[in-house]
Protein backbone atom coordinates (compact mmCIF):
# COMPACT_ATOMS: atom_id res chain seq x y z
CA UNK A 1 0.00 0.00 0.00
CA UNK A 2 2.96 2.07 0.68
CA UNK A 3 3.25 2.73 -3.21
CA UNK A 4 -0.30 3.99 -3.63
CA UNK A 5 -2.28 5.18 -0.50
CA UNK A 6 1.07 6.86 1.20
CA UNK A 7 2.83 7.72 -1.88
CA UNK A 8 0.88 10.82 -2.46
CA UNK A 9 1.33 12.15 1.56
CA UNK A 10 4.92 11.34 1.87
CA UNK A 11 5.99 14.82 0.98
CA UNK A 12 3.66 15.98 4.03
CA UNK A 13 6.15 14.47 6.47
CA UNK A 14 8.31 17.73 5.42
CA UNK A 15 5.73 20.25 3.82
CA UNK A 16 2.58 20.53 5.56
CA UNK A 17 -0.09 23.24 4.44
CA UNK A 18 -0.85 25.40 7.59
CA UNK A 19 -4.40 26.03 8.29
CA UNK A 20 -5.39 28.72 11.15
CA UNK A 21 -8.27 30.74 12.28
CA UNK A 22 -9.01 33.69 9.77
CA UNK A 23 -12.79 35.86 10.35
CA UNK A 24 -13.93 33.40 13.04
CA UNK A 25 -13.93 30.48 11.03
CA UNK A 26 -11.08 27.52 9.99
CA UNK A 27 -9.30 28.79 6.99
CA UNK A 28 -6.21 28.90 4.51
CA UNK A 29 -3.87 31.10 6.29
CA UNK A 30 -2.47 33.60 3.41
CA UNK A 31 1.40 32.74 3.76
CA UNK A 32 0.81 28.91 3.65
CA UNK A 33 3.53 28.43 5.80
CA UNK A 34 6.05 25.28 4.92
CA UNK A 35 7.68 23.46 7.47
CA UNK A 36 8.31 19.90 9.43
CA UNK A 37 5.40 19.24 12.16
CA UNK A 38 6.97 19.69 15.17
CA UNK A 39 4.70 21.97 17.47
CA UNK A 40 1.45 21.99 19.17
CA UNK A 41 0.56 24.52 16.68
CA UNK A 42 1.59 22.34 13.64
CA UNK A 43 -0.27 18.87 14.56
CA UNK A 44 -3.34 21.10 15.38
CA UNK A 45 -2.90 22.50 12.36
CA UNK A 46 -2.67 19.49 10.22
CA UNK A 47 -5.79 18.80 11.73
CA UNK A 48 -7.65 21.64 11.08
CA UNK A 49 -7.35 21.04 7.65
CA UNK A 50 -10.90 21.08 6.80
CA UNK A 51 -10.13 20.18 2.92
CA UNK A 52 -9.22 16.98 4.26
CA UNK A 53 -9.82 16.15 7.69
CA UNK A 54 -13.57 17.43 7.48
CA UNK A 55 -14.75 14.87 4.48
CA UNK A 56 -16.83 11.82 4.22
CA UNK A 57 -17.46 9.39 1.37
CA UNK A 58 -20.16 9.89 -0.91
CA UNK A 59 -20.41 6.70 -3.61
CA UNK A 60 -22.39 5.00 -0.99
CA UNK A 61 -24.89 8.04 -0.74
CA UNK A 62 -25.37 7.63 -4.50
CA UNK A 63 -25.93 3.72 -3.86
CA UNK A 64 -29.40 4.16 -1.79
CA UNK A 65 -32.99 3.97 -2.32
CA UNK A 66 -33.45 7.64 -1.01
CA UNK A 67 -32.91 9.14 -5.04
CA UNK A 68 -33.30 8.40 -8.30
CA UNK A 69 -31.97 9.99 -11.69
CA UNK A 70 -33.41 9.78 -15.07
CA UNK A 71 -32.12 8.51 -18.75
CA UNK A 72 -30.41 12.05 -19.43
CA UNK A 73 -29.06 12.96 -15.75
CA UNK A 74 -27.49 9.18 -15.55
CA UNK A 75 -25.94 9.95 -18.88
CA UNK A 76 -24.21 13.71 -17.69
CA UNK A 77 -22.78 11.44 -14.74
CA UNK A 78 -19.81 10.41 -14.34
CA UNK A 79 -18.87 7.05 -14.93
CA UNK A 80 -17.97 6.15 -11.52
CA UNK A 81 -20.92 7.68 -10.05
CA UNK A 82 -22.80 5.76 -13.01
CA UNK A 83 -21.14 2.16 -12.11
CA UNK A 84 -22.05 3.22 -8.29
CA UNK A 85 -25.57 4.20 -9.16
CA UNK A 86 -26.37 0.90 -10.75
CA UNK A 87 -23.90 -1.55 -8.44
CA UNK A 88 -21.89 -2.32 -10.98
CA UNK A 89 -19.09 -4.99 -10.29
CA UNK A 90 -16.47 -2.65 -11.29
CA UNK A 91 -17.08 0.64 -10.26
CA UNK A 92 -13.97 2.52 -10.34
CA UNK A 93 -13.14 1.13 -13.80
CA UNK A 94 -8.76 1.11 -12.84
CA UNK A 95 -8.85 4.37 -11.97
CA UNK A 96 -8.23 5.42 -8.18
CA UNK A 97 -11.27 6.16 -5.72
CA UNK A 98 -11.58 9.17 -3.93
CA UNK A 99 -13.69 7.21 -1.02
CA UNK A 100 -11.01 5.03 -0.60
CA UNK A 101 -7.97 7.68 -0.50
CA UNK A 102 -9.21 10.12 1.26
CA UNK A 103 -10.03 8.77 4.41
CA UNK A 104 -6.49 7.12 3.89
CA UNK A 105 -5.05 10.01 4.01
CA UNK A 106 -7.01 11.46 6.76
CA UNK A 107 -5.64 8.24 8.88
CA UNK A 108 -2.34 9.46 7.51
CA UNK A 109 -2.27 12.93 9.10
CA UNK A 110 -4.13 11.78 12.06
CA UNK A 111 -1.21 9.43 12.61
CA UNK A 112 1.68 12.03 11.88
CA UNK A 113 -0.10 13.53 14.55
CA UNK A 114 -0.08 10.89 17.04
CA UNK A 115 3.17 9.99 16.33
CA UNK A 116 4.72 13.33 17.09
CA UNK A 117 3.13 13.93 19.76
CA UNK A 118 5.45 10.90 21.64
CA UNK A 119 8.26 12.80 20.63
CA UNK A 120 7.16 16.44 22.10
CA UNK A 121 7.85 16.92 25.95
CA UNK A 122 4.67 16.77 27.68
CA UNK A 123 5.70 18.52 31.00
CA UNK A 124 7.07 22.04 28.49
CA UNK A 125 3.81 22.26 27.01
CA UNK A 126 0.06 22.41 27.89
CA UNK A 127 -1.11 19.38 28.82
CA UNK A 128 -4.97 20.18 28.16
CA UNK A 129 -3.98 21.15 24.44
CA UNK A 130 -1.57 18.08 24.25
CA UNK A 131 -4.79 16.41 25.12
CA UNK A 132 -6.73 17.70 22.87
CA UNK A 133 -4.78 17.58 19.64
CA UNK A 134 -4.36 13.69 20.98
CA UNK A 135 -8.08 12.97 21.33
CA UNK A 136 -8.69 15.06 18.00
CA UNK A 137 -6.48 12.95 15.96
CA UNK A 138 -7.97 9.39 17.50
CA UNK A 139 -11.29 10.78 16.90
CA UNK A 140 -10.36 11.63 13.10
CA UNK A 141 -8.77 8.61 13.15
CA UNK A 142 -11.91 5.77 14.18
CA UNK A 143 -13.99 8.09 12.04
CA UNK A 144 -12.57 7.48 9.06
CA UNK A 145 -11.98 3.51 9.73
CA UNK A 146 -15.47 3.57 10.14
CA UNK A 147 -16.38 5.25 6.84
CA UNK A 148 -14.29 2.83 5.04
CA UNK A 149 -15.81 0.14 6.70
CA UNK A 150 -19.21 0.84 5.68
CA UNK A 151 -18.08 0.75 2.02
CA UNK A 152 -15.28 -1.53 1.80
CA UNK A 153 -16.25 -4.34 4.34
CA UNK A 154 -19.12 -6.61 5.15
CA UNK A 155 -22.07 -5.11 6.90
CA UNK A 156 -21.08 -6.33 10.52
CA UNK A 157 -23.05 -9.49 11.61
CA UNK A 158 -21.56 -10.87 15.31
CA UNK A 159 -21.40 -14.64 13.99
CA UNK A 160 -19.26 -13.65 11.20
CA UNK A 161 -16.86 -10.63 11.96
CA UNK A 162 -14.05 -12.54 13.40
CA UNK A 163 -13.95 -14.23 10.21
CA UNK A 164 -14.86 -11.55 7.68
CA UNK A 165 -12.52 -9.37 6.05
CA UNK A 166 -11.52 -5.73 7.67
CA UNK A 167 -10.00 -2.78 6.02
CA UNK A 168 -6.15 -2.22 6.27
CA UNK A 169 -5.66 -0.73 10.18
CA UNK A 170 -2.78 1.99 9.34
CA UNK A 171 -1.93 2.87 12.61
CA UNK A 172 1.56 4.22 12.37
CA UNK A 173 2.82 7.28 9.76
CA UNK A 174 5.65 5.02 8.57
CA UNK A 175 5.10 4.59 5.17
CA UNK A 176 6.78 1.22 4.76
CA UNK A 177 5.05 -0.38 7.32
CA UNK A 178 3.34 -2.82 5.28
CA UNK A 179 -0.37 -3.25 4.78
CA UNK A 180 -2.31 -6.35 5.66
CA UNK A 181 -6.49 -6.82 5.72
CA UNK A 182 -7.32 -8.64 9.43
CA UNK A 183 -10.62 -9.58 10.25
CA UNK A 184 -13.71 -7.23 10.22
CA UNK A 185 -13.94 -7.49 14.50
CA UNK A 186 -10.44 -6.06 14.43
CA UNK A 187 -11.55 -3.04 12.65
CA UNK A 188 -14.15 -2.56 14.95
CA UNK A 189 -12.54 -3.00 17.78
CA UNK A 190 -10.20 -0.30 16.41
CA UNK A 191 -12.47 1.74 15.88
CA UNK A 192 -13.85 1.82 19.26
CA UNK A 193 -10.29 1.49 20.69
CA UNK A 194 -9.67 5.15 19.43
CA UNK A 195 -12.63 6.38 20.45
CA UNK A 196 -12.56 5.33 24.25
CA UNK A 197 -8.85 6.69 24.06
CA UNK A 198 -10.17 10.18 23.14
CA UNK A 199 -13.15 10.48 24.86
CA UNK A 200 -11.63 11.78 28.03
CA UNK A 201 -9.37 13.86 26.21
CA UNK A 202 -11.88 15.73 24.15
CA UNK A 203 -13.43 19.45 25.50
CA UNK A 204 -17.32 19.07 26.74
CA UNK A 205 -17.25 22.21 23.70
CA UNK A 206 -14.88 22.67 20.60
CA UNK A 207 -13.96 25.65 19.30
CA UNK A 208 -15.55 25.27 16.16
CA UNK A 209 -17.94 22.26 14.93
CA UNK A 210 -15.11 21.03 12.58
CA UNK A 211 -13.56 19.97 15.72
CA UNK A 212 -14.86 16.99 18.03
CA UNK A 213 -16.13 17.51 20.95
CA UNK A 214 -17.09 15.09 24.07
CA UNK A 215 -20.38 14.83 22.90
CA UNK A 216 -19.47 13.65 19.63
CA UNK A 217 -17.36 11.08 20.09
CA UNK A 218 -19.68 9.57 22.57
CA UNK A 219 -22.65 10.14 18.97
CA UNK A 220 -19.81 7.94 17.32
CA UNK A 221 -19.73 5.62 19.77
CA UNK A 222 -23.50 5.05 19.35
CA UNK A 223 -23.50 5.46 15.82
CA UNK A 224 -20.73 2.16 15.68
CA UNK A 225 -22.66 0.07 18.29
CA UNK A 226 -25.72 1.09 16.47
CA UNK A 227 -23.90 -0.70 13.13
CA UNK A 228 -22.99 -3.40 15.11
CA UNK A 229 -26.17 -4.25 16.41
CA UNK A 230 -24.99 -3.85 19.85
CA UNK A 231 -28.21 -2.09 21.03
CA UNK A 232 -26.92 -2.02 24.78
CA UNK A 233 -23.93 0.09 24.30
CA UNK A 234 -25.39 1.77 21.63
CA UNK A 235 -28.25 3.26 24.02
CA UNK A 236 -25.84 4.01 26.75
CA UNK A 237 -23.43 6.22 24.60
CA UNK A 238 -26.73 8.05 23.09
CA UNK A 239 -27.76 9.08 26.21
CA UNK A 240 -24.31 9.76 27.30
CA UNK A 241 -24.03 11.88 24.20
CA UNK A 242 -27.63 13.58 25.17
CA UNK A 243 -27.16 14.49 28.23
CA UNK A 244 -24.05 16.62 27.21
CA UNK A 245 -26.25 18.08 24.44
CA UNK A 246 -29.97 17.10 23.62
CA UNK A 247 -30.57 20.36 21.89
CA UNK A 248 -33.14 19.74 18.78
CA UNK A 249 -34.46 22.61 16.09
CA UNK A 250 -38.15 23.63 16.26
CA UNK A 251 -38.36 23.57 12.51
CA UNK A 252 -40.95 26.26 13.01
CA UNK A 253 -38.76 28.93 13.64
CA UNK A 254 -37.06 28.02 10.12
CA UNK A 255 -38.24 29.80 6.36
CA UNK A 256 -39.32 26.80 5.04
CA UNK A 257 -38.83 28.77 1.74
CA UNK A 258 -35.34 29.58 1.81
CA UNK A 259 -32.96 27.91 0.00
CA UNK A 260 -31.14 26.66 2.58
CA UNK A 261 -33.45 26.28 5.15
CA UNK A 262 -31.07 25.38 8.15
CA UNK A 263 -28.58 27.22 9.79
CA UNK A 264 -24.81 27.07 8.88
CA UNK A 265 -23.48 24.58 11.16
CA UNK A 266 -19.81 26.95 10.97
CA UNK A 267 -18.35 28.41 12.78
CA UNK A 268 -21.04 27.09 15.48
CA UNK A 269 -24.18 27.29 14.19
CA UNK A 270 -26.93 24.77 14.18
CA UNK A 271 -27.63 23.96 17.96
CA UNK A 272 -28.25 20.19 16.78
CA UNK A 273 -24.62 19.80 15.12
CA UNK A 274 -22.21 17.95 17.42
CA UNK A 275 -19.37 17.80 14.74
CA UNK A 276 -19.71 19.10 11.08
CA UNK A 277 -18.19 17.04 8.53
CA UNK A 278 -19.30 17.09 4.86
CA UNK A 279 -19.85 14.41 1.78
CA UNK A 280 -16.61 14.79 -0.74
CA UNK A 281 -18.70 16.98 -3.42
CA UNK A 282 -20.29 15.26 -5.68
CA UNK A 283 -22.34 17.26 -9.03
CA UNK A 284 -24.91 14.16 -8.89
CA UNK A 285 -25.70 14.64 -5.17
CA UNK A 286 -26.06 18.22 -5.34
CA UNK A 287 -27.37 19.38 -9.00
CA UNK A 288 -31.07 19.91 -9.46
CA UNK A 289 -30.72 18.57 -13.06
CA UNK A 290 -29.51 15.15 -12.24
CA UNK A 291 -30.54 14.12 -9.15
CA UNK A 292 -34.20 13.52 -7.41
CA UNK A 293 -36.18 12.42 -4.20
CA UNK A 294 -37.91 9.23 -4.34
CA UNK A 295 -41.60 10.05 -4.69
CA UNK A 296 -42.36 6.95 -2.92
CA UNK A 297 -40.19 8.60 0.60
CA UNK A 298 -41.88 11.69 -0.71
CA UNK A 299 -45.36 10.78 0.22
CA UNK A 300 -44.65 9.54 3.27
CA UNK A 301 -44.11 13.06 4.82
CA UNK A 302 -47.57 14.28 6.73
CA UNK A 303 -49.20 17.42 5.20
CA UNK A 304 -47.91 19.04 8.84
CA UNK A 305 -44.65 17.83 8.99
CA UNK A 306 -42.70 20.60 8.30
CA UNK A 307 -39.79 18.39 6.76
CA UNK A 308 -41.46 18.14 3.64
CA UNK A 309 -41.01 21.89 2.78
CA UNK A 310 -37.67 22.19 4.84
CA UNK A 311 -36.30 19.75 3.10
CA UNK A 312 -36.95 19.49 -0.24
CA UNK A 313 -37.72 21.84 -3.33
CA UNK A 314 -41.05 21.10 -5.72
CA UNK A 315 -39.45 20.78 -9.19
CA UNK A 316 -42.94 20.54 -10.95
CA UNK A 317 -44.56 17.41 -12.57
CA UNK A 318 -44.58 15.23 -9.46
CA UNK A 319 -40.43 15.89 -9.18
CA UNK A 320 -38.70 16.94 -5.62
CA UNK A 321 -35.38 17.82 -5.12
CA UNK A 322 -33.56 17.68 -1.38
CA UNK A 323 -32.27 21.25 0.04
CA UNK A 324 -32.16 20.29 3.60
CA UNK A 325 -28.52 20.10 4.09
CA UNK A 326 -27.57 20.18 7.92
CA UNK A 327 -24.78 22.44 7.35
CA UNK A 328 -26.84 25.18 6.16
CA UNK A 329 -24.86 24.60 2.73
CA UNK A 330 -25.43 22.91 -0.80
CA UNK A 331 -22.78 20.28 0.82
CA UNK A 332 -24.57 17.06 1.89
CA UNK A 333 -24.07 16.30 5.51
CA UNK A 334 -22.03 13.62 6.61
CA UNK A 335 -21.25 14.06 10.31
CA UNK A 336 -23.13 13.93 13.87
CA UNK A 337 -25.83 15.24 14.97
CA UNK A 338 -29.14 15.46 17.77
CA UNK A 339 -31.70 13.78 15.74
CA UNK A 340 -29.57 10.94 14.70
CA UNK A 341 -28.69 10.20 18.30
CA UNK A 342 -32.38 10.14 19.58
CA UNK A 343 -33.25 8.23 17.04
CA UNK A 344 -30.71 5.74 18.14
CA UNK A 345 -32.01 6.04 21.64
CA UNK A 346 -35.11 4.96 20.49
CA UNK A 347 -34.64 2.32 18.48
CA UNK A 348 -32.36 0.42 21.29
CA UNK A 349 -35.37 1.60 23.66
CA UNK A 350 -37.81 -0.39 21.16
CA UNK A 351 -35.43 -3.35 20.73
CA UNK A 352 -35.51 -3.76 24.59
CA UNK A 353 -38.87 -3.45 24.61
CA UNK A 354 -38.89 -0.11 26.82
CA UNK A 355 -41.77 0.79 24.17
CA UNK A 356 -42.70 3.91 26.80
CA UNK A 357 -38.97 5.71 26.35
CA UNK A 358 -38.89 4.94 23.18
CA UNK A 359 -42.03 6.72 21.98
CA UNK A 360 -41.09 9.66 24.34
CA UNK A 361 -37.98 9.73 22.48
CA UNK A 362 -39.43 9.39 19.17
CA UNK A 363 -41.95 12.46 19.77
CA UNK A 364 -39.70 14.52 21.36
CA UNK A 365 -38.12 14.73 17.86
CA UNK A 366 -41.29 15.14 16.04
CA UNK A 367 -43.35 17.82 18.08
CA UNK A 368 -40.11 19.88 16.83
CA UNK A 369 -40.72 18.73 13.10
CA UNK A 370 -44.46 19.87 13.04
CA UNK A 371 -46.61 22.46 12.58
CA UNK A 372 -47.62 24.20 15.86
CA UNK A 373 -50.59 22.85 16.96
CA UNK A 374 -51.14 20.21 14.60
CA UNK A 375 -48.69 17.34 16.46
CA UNK A 376 -50.22 14.21 18.32
CA UNK A 377 -47.88 12.35 20.04
CA UNK A 378 -47.72 8.82 18.49
CA UNK A 379 -48.21 5.50 20.67
CA UNK A 380 -47.02 2.01 20.07
CA UNK A 381 -48.85 -1.15 21.56
CA UNK A 382 -45.09 -2.82 22.34
CA UNK A 383 -41.49 -2.68 21.27
CA UNK A 384 -41.52 -4.22 17.91
CA UNK A 385 -44.58 -1.41 17.12
CA UNK A 386 -42.58 0.74 18.19
CA UNK A 387 -39.03 -0.08 16.12
CA UNK A 388 -41.43 0.11 13.15
CA UNK A 389 -42.17 3.77 13.42
CA UNK A 390 -39.06 4.58 14.64
CA UNK A 391 -37.46 2.90 11.70
CA UNK A 392 -39.88 4.74 9.39
CA UNK A 393 -39.21 8.25 11.15
CA UNK A 394 -35.66 7.23 10.82
CA UNK A 395 -35.38 6.95 6.88
CA UNK A 396 -37.38 10.25 6.89
CA UNK A 397 -35.09 12.04 9.09
CA UNK A 398 -32.14 11.27 8.45
CA UNK A 399 -31.79 11.78 4.32
CA UNK A 400 -29.20 12.97 2.80
CA UNK A 401 -27.23 12.20 5.95
CA UNK A 402 -24.42 9.40 4.81
CA UNK A 403 -26.96 7.24 6.81
CA UNK A 404 -29.00 4.97 5.14
CA UNK A 405 -26.52 2.78 3.14
CA UNK A 406 -25.19 1.94 6.38
CA UNK A 407 -28.82 1.26 7.54
CA UNK A 408 -30.55 -0.83 4.65
CA UNK A 409 -26.61 -3.15 5.26
CA UNK A 410 -27.12 -3.78 8.59
CA UNK A 411 -31.53 -4.20 8.96
CA UNK A 412 -31.27 -6.45 5.43
CA UNK A 413 -30.58 -9.04 7.93
CA UNK A 414 -33.51 -8.96 9.56
CA UNK A 415 -36.41 -10.33 7.42
CA UNK A 416 -38.80 -7.73 8.25
CA UNK A 417 -37.28 -4.63 7.48
CA UNK A 418 -34.72 -6.27 4.53
CA UNK A 419 -35.72 -4.55 1.35
CA UNK A 420 -35.02 -4.97 -2.73
CA UNK A 421 -33.95 -1.96 -4.63
CA UNK A 422 -34.07 -1.48 -8.48
CA UNK A 423 -33.17 1.19 -10.67
CA UNK A 424 -34.90 1.66 -14.43
CA UNK A 425 -32.20 2.92 -16.77
CA UNK A 426 -32.78 3.32 -20.33
CA UNK A 427 -35.51 0.61 -19.91
CA UNK A 428 -32.75 -2.10 -18.11
CA UNK A 429 -33.92 -3.17 -15.08
CA UNK A 430 -31.13 -3.32 -12.19
CA UNK A 431 -31.57 -4.66 -8.93
CA UNK A 432 -29.66 -4.55 -5.50
CA UNK A 433 -31.31 -7.75 -3.53
CA UNK A 434 -30.82 -7.86 0.23
CA UNK A 435 -27.40 -9.79 1.32
CA UNK A 436 -25.92 -9.18 -2.03
CA UNK A 437 -22.23 -8.99 -2.40
CA UNK A 438 -23.05 -5.56 -4.16
CA UNK A 439 -23.10 -4.18 -0.76
CA UNK A 440 -19.36 -4.07 -0.01
CA UNK A 441 -17.99 -1.92 -2.57
CA UNK A 442 -14.77 -3.13 -4.63
CA UNK A 443 -11.21 -2.02 -3.62
CA UNK A 444 -9.91 0.50 -6.38
CA UNK A 445 -7.66 -1.50 -8.17
CA UNK A 446 -4.73 0.06 -8.51
CA UNK A 447 -4.64 -0.59 -4.72
CA UNK A 448 -4.66 -4.64 -5.45
CA UNK A 449 -2.05 -4.21 -7.66
CA UNK A 450 0.46 -2.06 -6.02
CA UNK A 451 -0.02 -3.61 -1.99
CA UNK A 452 -1.68 -7.19 -3.09
CA UNK A 453 -4.41 -6.95 -0.68
CA UNK A 454 -7.06 -9.10 -1.28
CA UNK A 455 -10.09 -7.98 -3.02
CA UNK A 456 -13.77 -7.89 -2.21
CA UNK A 457 -16.00 -10.27 -3.76
CA UNK A 458 -18.84 -8.55 -6.31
Amino acid sequence: MKKNIYQIFIGCLFIIVMVSCKKGYLDARPDKALLVPSTLADFQAILDNTDIMNKAPYLNEVSTDDIYTTDNGFAGADPVIQQSYIWAKDIFQGQSGYDWNVPYQQVFYANVVLDGLQKIDQLAVSQMQYNQIKGNALFHRAFAFYNLAQEFAKPYNVNTAGQDLGIPLRLSSDVNEKSTRGTLQATYDQIISDLIAAEPLLPLQAGYKSRPNHSAVLGLLAKVYLTMQNYTKAATYANASLQLNGKLIDYNTLNPAGARPLPMSLPNGNDEVQYYTPLLYSLFLSSSSLTAIDSTLYRSYNVNDLRKTVFFRDRGNGRYTFKGGYGGVSDVFGGIANDEIYLIRAECYARANQTADAMSDLNTLLKNRYKTGTFTSLTATNGDDALSKILTERRKELIYRNVRWTDLRRLNQDSRFAVTITRNINGTIYTLSPGSNRYVFPIPQDEINYSGIQQNQR
